[in-house]
């Protein structure tokens, strides 16, 4: 029966991420999980893709502040209470999504860590509270589901034994291993064998009060290529090459690894590394 082996949250879209023994589920993933995100002047979102400098920000979440830190700059403090005004519309791919913006001194502390992005100052934003950001539906199956500011999908699941496969091939091919903090999941699981998520349906916590649906497979980019703590891209050809090789989707074209999900039952339950969970495929 596999098992939950780590948990991740990326409280700000695309800078570094917290791994947590326990975090609680919500319909928009686990708590915290991108609930922020970095903004050009006219709104649209900017992430390691355009910058991969924001690979070098820390982030820490205390009981009443998003902390922020890099190299050579004193802390950003960001309270957890949400701004009362500066509220945004911003854009996530085709989505436009409400939100808040956080002080000119966030603004300034981001552009002194990575400089500007086309001219501009880089903007911090929150996910406005209340506000609803629909899951594609093609590939829900009648259902509704949420997220905040991830690319499509409130979770992100991949397994150990999927990088080891892939960690195989890759020094087959002459390539370095990669860690798995490059695929930012959300839910890393033991005890499947390699790729055994792909063919998974649900996956279900019956002792925790919860369960997730797999939806559609994850198509990577070139932060897969990108150091998650230097900002630096040793080969931008890798994993991503040998992913695409290695395609088990014939009907699909691309670089593919790990499973998109939603929650369809337990919101406000709490998913804790070691959780065993049953599959269904």
């Amino acid at each position: 029966m596999p098992a939950i082996s780590s948990l991740h949250i990326y409280p700000v879209k695309s800078l570094q991420g917290i791994s947590l023994p326990q975090a609680a589920l919500t319909m928009q993933g686990l708590a915290f999980d991108r609930q922020w995100m970095l903004v050009d002047a006219e709104g649209k979102f900017v992430t390691q893709r355009q910058l991969p400098a924001l690979a070098r920000i820390r982030v820490r979440l205390t009981a009443v502040s998003l902390e922020l830190g890099h190299a050579g700059l004193p802390p950003l403090s960001i309270p957890l209470e949400p701004p009362p005004a500066m509220s945004c519309e911003v854009q996530v791919w085709r989505d436009v999504c409400a939100a808040c913006e956080e002080s000119a001194d966030a603004s300034h502390w981001l552009t002194q860590a990575v400089g500007q992005w086309q001219g501009h100052d880089l903007r911090l934003v929150r996910f406005a509270p209340g506000f609803i950001r629909p899951v594609d539906p093609a590939y829900m199956d009648g259902a509704r589901a949420e997220t905040a500011f991830s690319d499509g999908y409130p979770f992100l699941i991949v397994s150990k034994a999927s990088l080891d496969a892939l960690n195989m091939q890759l020094q087959a091919n002459g390539a370095d291993a990669v860690p798995m903090e490059r695929f930012r999941p959300n839910i890393v699981l033991s005890g499947l064998e390699a790729f055994g998520e792909n063919a998974c349906k649900t996956l279900t916590a019956a002792h925790c009060g919860y369960s997730l649906a797999i939806r559609k497979p994850c198509q990577r980019c070139k932060i897969t290529t990108i150091d998650q703590h230097s900002g630096l891209i040793g080969d931008p050809k890798e994993p991503l090459r040998t992913l695409a090789a290695m395609n088990p989707y014939p009907h699909l074209s691309g670089a593919y690894f790990g499973q998109n999900a939603t929650l369809t039952t337990g919101d406000g339950a709490l998913a804790k590394v070691g959780d065993l969970l049953e599959i269904h495929m």
